[in-house]
């Protein structure tokens, strides 16, 4: 019998359930009071990456929509906010029974047909999909990491080497091209109105 069994077997007996339920609640107030940390520390440590490397912007943390102090991710907002701009994130999502680290450039607010085909956007598409990410109509890009916060061996390397670890999490976050993001956004604001055309108009004009 190994020891994980031998321990399932032990709290299964009806004298030890009760020991063994409190036990479990105690390690999911653990688990979640870690993971906060986590991001809580990792927000810091962008924030300070980015004041060094791109102070345009700047870290914020995300708190879970359905738990309020519960932290679960970042977002990258620009010094001086702009009507559309791209801007990368860090963020975790409950997927299969576990919860994993996602990552990416998002977009704020909806582009048009002309702004999504400004050279700088383009070519900054083209090269993040050449990297192999994915995008959608919320992002240019994106893709999964290795990561997964809430499990053990996740938490007991964040406990034993925070600082390994954090360094491990920020290399993924350097992977994103903060020039080639800066060139897009810079193109987005300077965009005059008659580039940035809609779907709908575009169709207009082609009689669909």
């Amino acid at each position: 019998m190994n020891e994980k069994n031998a321990v399932l077997d032990f709290f299964a007996q009806p004298e030890n359930l009760p020991l063994g339920l409190s036990v479990a609640e105690q390690m999911d107030e653990i688990r979640e009071r870690m993971n906060s940390q986590f991001w809580k520390n990792f927000n810091r440590q962008v924030d300070s990456l980015l004041s060094r490397h791109a102070p345009e912007w700047q870290a914020h943390a995300i708190e879970d929509r359905n738990a309020a102090e519960m932290l679960v991710g970042l977002q990258c907002k620009l010094g001086k906010p702009q009507t559309l701009c791209l801007f990368p994130m860090l963020e975790q999502q409950y997927l299969g029974g576990n919860w994993r680290i996602f990552y990416g450039l998002m977009w704020q607010g909806a582009p048009t047909v002309g702004q999504l085909a400004l050279p700088a956007v383009s070519q900054l598409k083209q090269v993040l999909s050449g990297a192999g990410y994915k995008s959608n109509e919320n992002f240019l890009a994106w893709q999964w990491t290795n990561f997964y916060p809430r499990r053990s061996d996740f938490l007991q390397r964040y406990a034993l080497q925070p600082e390994k670890l954090l360094d491990e999490v920020e290399s993924v976050f350097r992977k994103l091209p903060l020039d080639l993001i800066g060139q897009a956004n810079a193109a987005l604001k300077d965009a005059p109105p008659s580039q940035a055309i809609s779907l709908d108009q575009l169709r207009k004009k082609r009689g669909d």
